[in-house]
C-alpha cells in the first residue's frame, strides 16, 4: 500500500511527524509531501496564479509553497505518479476539526482532494485542552487500528473520512463512534480590533471555539465531550435531497 501523507499545519508541525509514525505502521512505502508553512484555515483553495515551488528535503519527504490541495495534487500527479497512490492521510491536526471546521480546515480539504482524485483519503485531528499539554500519543496510539478498521469496511467514491480524537490520554479514550458532522454555535465569532505598538488598527477573530451548551446527541461534537474518537464520513456532493425536490416542483 502506497501511503501519501500531508497536513496544513506545515512541513515542520509535530502532528506531521506523528502521522508519519502512523502511516509506518500501516505501510513500509510512504511519501510526505506537505506546506512549507503554515496552511490553518485555507480551505480547499489551489494555486491558480503563483508558481508551486517543490523541494526535496529528506527521503520520501517533499515541501510545496503551496495549500494542502496543491500539496495532495503535486503528490498523487507528479511526485507518486509512478506507481500511484493507495491512499491519502492528512494531519494529525493541531486541534479538532469538528462540526463547520470542516469548510474551513485545510486538514479536510487535502482529503477532499485526494477523494476528487479518486483516492481512498482520511483527515486526522487531536483535539486538546488550552490548559494541558496536546496528547499526540493519543492520535499515535489510536489511529492505525481505526485506519484498518475504515479500510476493511471501505467506503463510497466520493466520501472522506473525518477523524477526531479526543483531549485525553491513550487510556482513557472511552472507544471510537460513527457519527453525524455537529454544528457550532458562531454567536461569538466575531473580528476584534486592536492596535499595533505604531498605532494602527488590525483584527483578530474571536469568539472560536466548542460551546457544550449547544451540542446535538451523536455528532462529533458529542463524541468529543464522551471522550471517544469520532469517526464521519463527508459527502463532496453538497447537495441538499429535500430542498432539491421542493425546487423541482416549483419550477416544474
Amino acid at each position: 500500500m502506497r501511503i501519501l501523507v500531508t497536513n496544513d499545519d506545515g512541513i515542520h508541525a509535530s502532528g506531521l511527524a506523528c502521522m508519519e509514525t502512523i502511516a509506518s505502521e500501516l505501510s513500509d512505502d510512504v511519501v510526505v509531501v506537505a506546506p512549507s508553512t503554515e496552511q490553518s484555515g485555507k480551505g480547499h483553495s489551489i494555486s491558480l496564479h503563483d508558481p508551486l515551488r517543490l523541494r526535496r528535503i529528506g527521503e520520501n519527504r517533499y515541501s510545496v509553497d503551496g495549500t494542502p490541495a496543491d500539496c495532495v495534487m503535486m503528490g498523487v500527479r507528479h511526485v507518486m505518479a509512478e506507481g500511484g497512490v493507495d491512499l491519502v492521510l492528512s494531519g494529525v491536526n493541531r486541534g479538532g476539526n469538528l462540526a463547520d471546521d470542516v469548510t474551513y480546515s485545510g486538514t479536510v480539504a487535502a482529503a477532499m482532494e485526494g477523494t476528487l482524485l479518486g483516492i481512498p483519503s482520511i483527515a486526522m485531528s487531536q483535539e486538546y485542552r488550552c490548559d494541558e499539554p496536546l496528547h499526540w500519543d493519543t492520535a499515535r496510539s489510536h489511529a492505525p487500528d481505526v485506519v484498518r478498521r475504515l479500510l476493511d469496511a471501505g467506503w463510497p467514491k466520493g466520501v472522506l473520512m473525518n477523524v477526531n480524537f479526543p483531549p485525553v490520554q491513550p487510556a482513557d479514550v472511552e472507544g471510537v463512534v460513527a457519527c453525524r458532522q455537529g454544528q457550532h454555535n458562531f454567536a461569538d465569532l466575531k473580528p476584534v480590533q486592536r492596535s499595533d505598538p505604531f498605532g494602527r488598527d488590525y483584527f483578530w477573530t474571536s469568539g472560536w471555539g466548542m460551546d457544550a451548551g449547544h451540542v446535538a446527541p451523536g455528532t462529533d461534537i458529542q463524541a468529543m465531550l464522551d471522550l471517544k474518537v469520532s469517526v464521519t464520513p463527508i459527502a463532496l456532493d453538497m447537495t441538499h435531497d429535500a430542498a432539491l425536490e421542493r425546487l423541482t416542483r416549483s419550477f416544474a
